[in-house]
């Protein structure tokens, strides 16, 4: 087992966990923002008891990775994962993304994955694309005043800002119903906090206003498509519901009643449902 660094060539030092058999078929998993690779920690054991080789890496600014001024936009960020698997000579990986994660999955692979066979399936949950921000050919979209109120809020009072998204919105601790876990709670907070605030803000525009939709129409490879019905971050009709109609070989997963984080606080269900469309 190891978890080491790369260097990018624009000079980002990204942080890495690579733990399993190198030989076995990687699981790739690429986090949502403002998090880091910690996310995944239930996910990660859990395939890696199955047998599986699973990698992670903190996105530049983010968690371990070096707090780098520049390059907070989806181009970078697949890169980024491009760079991580061509150095550890992935091959035939599930890549699996949730939120912004989504989005770095889905142009990593319609960019970088699939010539190469470095990618046998890939997994979009509660994911971005195609394009979030309200727009003229969006209209069904989230109006551009609510993450510029993101923005605001963060410049104010980062550690405010995400103490409310994590106690509320993110796994519908906000909800009358809701189990909250304040360890949940603390650990978003937690990952949150270790990455840069510059990094933070520059990424709210790039998940937000970057248009993916040739990007999913470029994927080839079988892909799972799973959101919850009750996602306050990114509502799924313009989502998942979207992503379904724009990749050539996808499936959906529709689940009542989960919030954003449901990879979190649904594992239980979540991670069964991983492994069957992994092995398929």
């Amino acid at each position: 087992m190891s978890s080491e660094f790369i260097k990018t060539k624009d000079g980002a030092e990204i942080f890495y966990k690579d733990w399993g058999p190198k030989e076995a078929q990687p699981i790739v998993f690429h986090h949502g923002w403002p998090l880091s690779s910690d996310d995944w920690d239930t996910q990660m054991l859990f395939f890696l008891a199955n047998g599986y080789r699973v990698v992670a890496h903190d996105r530049r600014g983010h968690g371990r990775s070096s707090q780098i001024a520049t390059g907070h936009d989806m181009d970078h960020y697949a890169a980024d994962a491009s760079a991580v698997a061509e150095f550890l000579d992935l091959k035939n990986a599930v890549h699996i993304g949730h939120s912004t994660g989504g989005g770095q999955v889905a142009r990593y692979v319609a960019q970088y994955g699939q010539p190469q066979g470095r990618v046998a399936k890939a997994v979009l949950v509660s994911a971005v694309p195609p394009l979030m921000v309200k727009t003229e050919n969006n209209p069904e979209g989230t109006p551009i005043s609510v993450f510029d109120g993101f923005r605001s809020a963060l410049a104010a009072n980062r550690a405010e800002f995400f103490s409310a998204v994590a106690s509320g919105p993110f796994y519908g601790f906000n909800r009358p119903d809701a189990k909250v876990s304040q360890a949940v709670i603390d650990n978003w907070w937690r990952q949150g906090m270790m990455g840069s605030a510059l990094a933070h803000y520059e990424g709210i525009k790039a998940f937000s206003e970057t248009d993916q939709t040739e990007d999913l129409k470029a994927i080839t490879v079988p892909t799972l498509i799973m959101q919850g019905d009750d996602d306050q971050v990114v509502p799924y009709a313009n989502a998942a519901l979207k992503q379904i109609e724009l990749v050539q070989n996808g499936t959906l997963k529709i689940y009542k009643g989960y919030s954003h984080g449901m990879l979190t606080v649904n594992a239980d269900t979540i991670n069964p449902d991983l492994l069957a469309f992994v092995r398929a």
